[in-house]
């Protein structure tokens, strides 16, 4: 009976909460990195000051909060023993009205890869295996998690399913720990699998095959499994993007090309490539997913390399300025390593990590609008978001930084982070008229 209270309250607040005020994936509901909100967004925030609530988690993740009507979801890690790399990976559910902690799952199946040092929760030094952000459609919730465990959980903290992808697929071929977040599109559950085609430090089948999967969302179970080849070479197969659907289309970044798939079979509709010319960068994994905006679709190259914005509606296989709206030249700034642009009013704005630089660009020309130079000694790594007409990034300090979209103006500096903080990564989640902010130790709802 309680079960079923809990499920009808939580369908009044869905109701409550209209579905413009959800940020239900990692990009939000517009896959975009954009919120829909109509209500003012805070400007003038600190840890002290505009929290509704917060809650200590016990480790940290880059993965963002997910919130649908009033849940608020989040993943993270528990170390248990920091020296051999023991620890849990979490599921939590909160109440978005209060904070209320409604449920905490160990969602982690001990499924350790093959040759690796035996890891529970992170792979490498850098990231842990809760760096992907879950996703949902109103009536379930599915983490994933960096060694491949994938699970549902219906919105009343019960499992509905669990499967491991390296157990059913093998072990993934990676020289970082993998992180790429899942998709819900049009009733079905999309996840990426780009990778080297050749063992990384030991792990993975010297045979891998970079692949993208579809599964039921109600079931776990696959649908079909599609196979990606590229030509590139070492780790520049690697991508940690998520996949963007777009015009009933599925957009991938990764393996020196960005590509468009029907949703229905996996089947590759047409490719753009290459910027590593001759594929001659061994090293180029791919961190940032794809962007859509305004008739471009936007895919940013490693390192220091150019961003590139590809024609809307390609058929077929194309390369260099065959399919090509432009590409960044002579503006050092506009270059992304890591964090994915934001399209917003119109316009994209590109963080560049690297640079230390955010700005804004016409979608149409490439042109480059406002620069602002970012403060601080810190990384800014977090995928830029907006709404309310205004930018909202923060830095590997916990450091949020409040930007005015129409003039580049900084509003605010805000302190989010504790004084030692480092790596922090997760990108901030609007809905409504909240921010909800993931530090390292902190999950903050500010309003």
């Amino acid at each position: 009976m309680r079960k079923y209270l809990f499920l009808f309250a939580s369908l009044n607040f869905v109701v409550l909460f209209s579905w413009g005020q959800n940020w239900n994936n990692w990009r939000g509901p517009n896959f975009n990195g954009s919120s829909n909100t109509t209500q003012s967004l805070p400007i003038k925030f600190d840890s002290n000051t505009l929290v509704k609530w917060e809650f200590e988690l016990p480790g940290p993740s880059a993965g963002t909060p997910i919130v649908n009507g009033n849940f608020v979801f989040v993943s993270s890690i528990k170390v248990n023993d920091e020296s051999s790399g023991k620890g849990d990976l979490l599921a939590f559910c909160f109440e978005r009205e209060s904070g209320k902690l409604l449920w905490r799952r160990n969602a982690g199946s001990g499924y350790r890869p093959g040759g690796a040092d035996g890891f529970d929760y992170q792979l490498d030094s850098r990231s842990n295996y809760a760096s992907p952000s879950p996703v949902t459609d109103g009536e379930r919730v599915i983490f994933f998690f960096g060694n491949g465990d994938l699970v549902s959980y219906l919105l009343d903290g019960s499992e509905e399913w669990r499967r491991n992808i390296q157990e059913d697929y093998g072990d993934f071929c990676f020289q970082w720990t993998f992180s790429s977040s899942p998709t819900l599109f049009e009733k079905k559950l999309y996840l990426p699998v780009l990778q080297r085609d050749q063992q990384a430090h030991g792990r993975g089948n010297a045979s891998a095959k970079s692949y993208i999967l579809c599964m039921n969302p109600q079931n776990g179970k696959t649908v079909w499994k599609h196979n990606r080849p590229s030509i590139a070479k070492m780790e520049s197969l690697e991508s940690f993007g998520t996949i963007i659907p777009h015009k009933n289309q599925l957009l991938i970044a990764g393996g020196d090309v960005l590509t468009g798939h029907d949703p229905r079979s996996g089947k590759e509709l047409w490719r753009w490539g290459t910027w590593n010319p001759n594929h001659k960068e061994q090293w180029w994994r791919l961190v940032p997913s794809p962007v859509v905006g305004d008739g471009v679709i936007l895919v940013c190259a490693p390192k220091k390399a150019p961003v590139f914005a590809i024609k809307d509606g390609l058929k077929g296989t194309h390369e260099g300025e065959n399919g090509l709206s432009w590409q960044t030249q002579n503006e050092p700034s506009l270059t992304s390593d890591v964090p994915t642009p934001l399209f917003f009013e119109n316009k994209f704005f590109i963080l560049s990590d690297l640079r230390k630089a955010l700005s804004r660009v016409d979608p149409k020309s490439g042109k480059v609008e406002w620069k602002l130079e970012l403060p601080g000694k810190y990384k800014w790594r977090s995928s830029p978001t907006g709404g309310d007409g205004k930018i909202y990034i923060m830095n590997h300090n916990g450091d949020v930084l409040v930007v005015s979209s129409q003039t580049g103006k900084i509003l605010h500096l805000a302190e989010m982070g504790s004084t030692y903080d480092d790596n922090t990564r997760s990108s901030i989640a609007i809905a409504g008229n909240q921010l909800f902010i993931r530090t390292n130790k902190i999950l903050y709802c500010i309003q």
